[in-house]
Order: C-alpha cells, then structure tokens, then sequence
C-alpha cells in the first residue's frame, strides 16, 4: 500500500479495531517516511513500517534490458501524447533511499518492520532486532521461505498470488505455475518448511478467510485490497471507485505499470501492454505521469487499479467497521 495508499488515519482506524497497521515506506523519501512515523506515534497507536529491498541487479541492467526498456518508452508515447504529457528519461539508480531508511529506523525505531521485493540481510535485520524492532520478511514460496528463515527474521509474510498489487517474489519467476491453489494452501507448505511464525496473505477478505488461513498454521493475516475503499485509504478515489464498479471483471497479473509483476483490475492499459518487461522501478517512473494524468482527469482505464481477486468484497465506510467485521466473526 505505498505511495499513500496506506496513511496514519489508515493506521488508527486498524489499531482502535484491534488490529495492527503498517505504513510504507515505499516511493516516500526518508524525511517523508519519518514525518508519517511521528505522526502516527502523535496518534497513540501502534503500528508497524514496510520497505522495499532494492534490486541490484535491476539497478545496473545490461545492453539488452536497457534496449527493452527503450522500446517500452517509445511503446508508451502515444498514451502519454493523449495527455498531453512526457515521458522522462529511463531511471536506472533509484533504490528508494534504502540506506537512508534503514538508518532511520536503527535510530528511530518502530515496533515492526517488514520487508518486501527481497531478503534485507542478516546484519540488517540483526541491528533492527537489537533495536527492539521485530521483523518480518514477505515470501512467496517454500525456497523463499527457506532462503528468508536463514537470515534470521520474527515472522514471515506469506503471500499467495491472489493478492492485489505487487508481488513480494524474489526467486520465484514470473511465470512459474503457482504451487497452491489458494492462501490456506500456501500457508500449509511453508508451515512443514519452516517453524517462524507466519503472516497470511493473499484474498483474506472476511472472517471465513480468516478463520481458514489461521486453521493451515497462520499466526495473523494481513488484508490490503479490504481496506483501500475505506474513508481512511488514501488511494486514488478513482481507484476506490473502479474497485465497485461492474464494469471491471477480472483481475491479472501485470508489469505494465512498474516493470514489477503486480495484480490488477483489467482495465485498457492492462490490456494495451501485454509483453512489458521486467524493470522495477524504471518502469515505474516511465508511467508515473501518465498515472498521474489518468488520476487528474478520473479516467481508470490508464491507472494501476490494484486488486486482488477478492476485490469485489472491498467495501466503503470506515476501516474500523471493516477490521472489526473481521475480528467479530473469529
């Protein structure tokens, strides 16, 4: 839920449910992500921090990633002509202010950190521990739960491909066949793998999901596509709108958007981009003023409508009302 989607009124509305929200991190710079650590402390509540792990190798690509990723620009200009604005040049060194985040949080510490896109590393996640921080690493599979537990993490996020927005894989190719049918499944092979405490997710939606993921070996489960219509979400209202809207039928996994695969509603973009490449986040930055265009003038079918295929149960009204619904059906 980065870029805003996830805020400190999110953060409150969970925690006087009793549940546990997250900020991110992600896209913010590290002054940015401070401000929204003392804002939510200002609050009273608690709450928990997630990061994006850079991908080096996505950092330094070879000649043939770049030309793809030139072609993928020149392919994106005629959507970009039809609101009248430009598409910068490729962006090859952004690693979202990685060190300076970590630094912020070994001095500022939070309660929980959790990792996405790759494994932080052992002497990253030992300081944060020796900081009073509990960590979490997402994972996608058995080998990346395995790969994560060496390093020594609290808990592992597990996150089935039935979740909305980008996928935490980091070994698992993209096009590899899912191993487990649903959330629950996935949450049975990791647990014989591994004796961490687990974090379900992936379409956990209502109660019934909940109740099943914690009868597979879940500790907890963490929501994001329940939450994003709520009054308190601060995504897009178009987003919030399209994710109630008939017209939208599917959801599929994407790297239209960010070069990262994704799941999103289907929607012309989607449909526009079939064969996008891996380039996360050059791509990201490719689309973001076309992103922001589709935003300005309420227009979905150019804006990453992420959802998980559970996506028609989001509701509207407050997140409270939401987590509580969840809680009180256990």
């Amino acid at each position: 839920m980065a870029g805003g989607t996830s805020t400190p009124a999110l953060v409150q509305a969970v925690h006087e449910a009793g549940g546990l929200g997250f900020l991110a991190a992600g896209y913010k710079s590290p002054a940015s992500m401070a401000g929204e650590i003392s804002a939510a402390r200002a609050l009273g509540v608690r709450f928990g921090m997630n990061v994006f792990v850079p991908d080096a190798e996505a950092l330094s690509p070879g000649p043939g990633e770049r030309a793809r990723l030139e072609a993928y620009r020149t392919e994106l200009e005629p959507e970009a002509a039809q609101y009248g604005v430009t598409l910068p040049p490729l962006r090859l060194d952004d690693d979202d202010a990685w060190q300076e985040k970590i630094d912020v949080l070994m001095t500022d510490p939070v309660e929980v950190v959790s990792f996405a896109f790759g494994l932080p590393g052992r002497a990253v996640i030992q300081s944060l521990r020796k900081a009073g921080t509990l960590v979490v690493t997402s994972v996608t599979s058995v080998q990346e739960a395995l790969a994560a537990a060496e390093e020594g993490p609290d808990a592992l996020v597990v996150q089935h491909t039935s979740a909305g927005a980008h996928s935490a894989s980091f070994l698992t190719a993209d096009s590899a066949t899912p191993t487990a049918s649903t959330t629950a499944e996935l949450v049975t092979q990791v647990r014989s793998a591994v004796g961490l405490p687990l974090i379900a997710a992936g379409a956990i939606m209502g109660s019934s999901e909940l109740r099943g993921v914690l009868a597979a070996g879940a500790e907890a489960a963490q929501i994001g596509t329940a939450l994003v219509r709520t009054e308190e979400s601060g995504a897009r209202q178009t987003h919030k709108d399209a994710l109630g809207d008939p017209a939208f039928t599917e959801t599929t996994m994407t790297r239209a958007f960010t070069g990262r695969p994704a799941r999103s509603l289907v929607n012309e973009f989607v449909q526009n981009h079939p064969n996008a490449p891996k380039g996360y986040p050059a791509i990201h930055h490719l689309t973001a003023p076309v992103r922001a265009a589709a935003s300005a003038a309420g227009d979905p079918q150019r804006l990453n409508l992420w959802a998980g295929t559970g996506w028609r149960q989001a509701r509207t009204g407050s997140a409270r009302d939401v987590v509580t619904d969840f809680l009180n059906g256990l």
